[in-house]
């Protein structure tokens, strides 16, 4: 079941395909990672993904 809880601790990340890559954006609370990843360029948001203890999504995803 995908975390709805605003609150919810979680990682942005995002994932170069090109070097194969994870560079950790932040760790905190989904709300936060959302504001933070709304805040990148177009090209970047495209790797974006958000991780919880039990749960992996990519940002697009969430957005839309």
């Amino acid at each position: 079941m995908r975390t709805t809880d605003q609150q919810a601790s979680v990682r942005l990340y995002h994932l170069d395909e090109g070097e194969g890559g994870a560079q950790t954006l932040m760790y905190g609370t989904l709300a936060a990672a959302l504001a933070l990843a709304r805040m990148q360029p177009a090209d970047v948001q495209e790797g974006l993904y958000l991780a919880t203890d039990n749960d992996v999504i990519a940002f697009l995803d969430l957005e839309g």
